[in-house]
């Protein structure tokens, strides 16, 4: 099984350390694409100011055949019907995750680069995690746990409860036998 993260944030130094981190706690495969766009001005909610992540999934999904599972990465703002906003969204097999609130600067603060890695880090485990089939966890130091503002993501860790972790290496199990 393989994760291809397809980003139009053109940050090498980011997208080694996001690969790294989520190969070492999936035990999957990872590597990744720059593009220039991955979230299209048809995807855009004038009315909200916001891109429909599930429209820019569905879009991508529908795009090409998808093998093993694909993360995009986007710098746009997002939402779900029924959210204000989302750091990320994973139906699978094509998940997505935003780096717009992840940045301190959205919230008045200046710009700290090790505060914006971690963000990133975790949104973008949380995402793979339900792409490997996990559902969102009761232990707020889970990455799992649902994140309703960035307090949250800042206050739960980048990786997975003893629980979460033998549920998503059971996920990634599943996954791999599925695909031979």
């Amino acid at each position: 099984m393989e994760l291809l993260v397809i980003s139009e944030v053109h940050d090498a130094e980011l997208l080694d350390r996001v690969a790294e981190v989520i190969s070492e706690i999936f035990g999957i495969k990872v590597r990744y694409s720059f593009v220039d766009t991955v979230v299209e001005s048809v995807d855009y909610d004038i009315s909200r100011g916001q891109y429909d992540a599930a429209r820019v999934v569905e879009r991508v999904r529908r795009g090409f055949v998808v093998k093993d599972l694909v993360l995009l990465v986007t710098d746009k703002d997002l939402y779900v019907d029924g959210l204000n906003f989302v750091f990320g969204y994973a139906p699978y097999p094509v998940g997505i995750i935003s780096t717009h609130r992840l940045n301190p600067g959205f919230y008045g603060q200046p710009f700290d680069p090790s505060v914006f890695l971690k963000r990133v880090l975790t949104e973008a485990v949380h995402e793979v995690g339900h792409l490997v089939g996990l559902k969102h966890c009761r232990n707020p130091s889970c990455v799992m746990y649902f994140s309703n503002s960035i307090l949250d993501t800042d206050r739960k860790g980048i990786y997975p409860c003893g629980r979460c972790v033998s549920m998503a290496r059971e996920g990634v199990r599943r996954l791999s036998s599925s695909c031979l």
